[in-house]
């Protein structure tokens, strides 16, 4: 049985992530962690307690952090304090706080990735056949989420462009064209195009919960292994 402590608890993500680990037999949700002043703090939410105090994750086995850049920083020294498996979906991190993340990876076994979903990971994989494969093409990366969402161009359309970019293609952050408007979960377009023809892959989110059933998956799986950074790429397909 894996005891799981949920960070960002009270959130969107945090109860999603609540709701479907009841349905989880070899996991159970132990405690919610708060930010400081947060109004649900000491209380006790459908069975799980909400602190602020960071160090009470030593009583879990594995985190699941989908808050904020800086919020995730301030979790991180506790994750490694106390030794605990961790899955990481906070999006909009810049080069220095991954660095971080890669760097507490060397002390526990971390999954971090900018999208936990199974059909996304499915679409890394397939952006990169068709980007060795189509090579002299222009392509072209469109994402869309709801207006809530703070980081733009998306922490997926950016790694998009690095596995186009990793066969030759040169596209830059500012060349992907992010759209922020009303509810939208997530949509990730990437087009190929030549003189001849034209090839789109495209995904839609119906909801957050593909983001939480893969991070599930992911505690599950990160909390046998060990001190690491892996990718959802390696929890899904075994290879990096």
């Amino acid at each position: 049985m894996v005891k799981l402590a949920i960070f960002g608890f009270c959130g969107k993500m945090g109860q999603r992530i609540f709701a479907l680990a009841k349905n989880e037999k070899d996991l159970k949700v132990v405690l919610g962690i708060e930010r400081k002043g947060h109004p649900q703090i000491g209380k006790i939410v459908d069975g799980i307690r909400v602190t602020d105090n960071l160090d009470e994750i030593k009583d879990c086995d594995c985190v699941i952090d989908f808050t904020i850049a800086e919020a995730t920083m301030e979790n991180l020294p506790y994750i490694v304090k106390h030794g605990k498996y961790a899955v990481i979906g906070t999006t909009g991190l810049n080069a220095a706080q991954q660095a971080k993340i890669k760097e507490a990876a060397e002390k526990t076994a971390i999954v971090f990735s900018p999208n936990m979903s199974v059909g996304v990971n499915l679409l890394f994989n397939l952006v990169a056949a068709a980007a060795a494969t189509l090579k002299g093409y222009s392509v072209s990366i469109e994402e869309a989420h709801h207006i809530h969402k703070k980081d733009a161009p998306s922490g997926t359309a950016k790694r998009l462009a690095e596995i186009i970019n990793e066969e030759g293609f040169g596209i830059k952050t500012e060349d992907v064209k992010a759209i922020r408007e009303g509810e939208i979960v997530g949509d990730h377009r990437i087009v190929f195009e030549s003189d001849v023809d034209r090839i789109e892959l495209f995904h839609h989110a119906k909801t957050r919960d593909i983001f939480v059933k893969g991070a599930i998956l992911a505690a599950k799986w990160v909390s046998t292994r060990k001190a690491g950074l892996y990718s959802m790429n390696e929890v899904l397909f075994n290879k990096k």
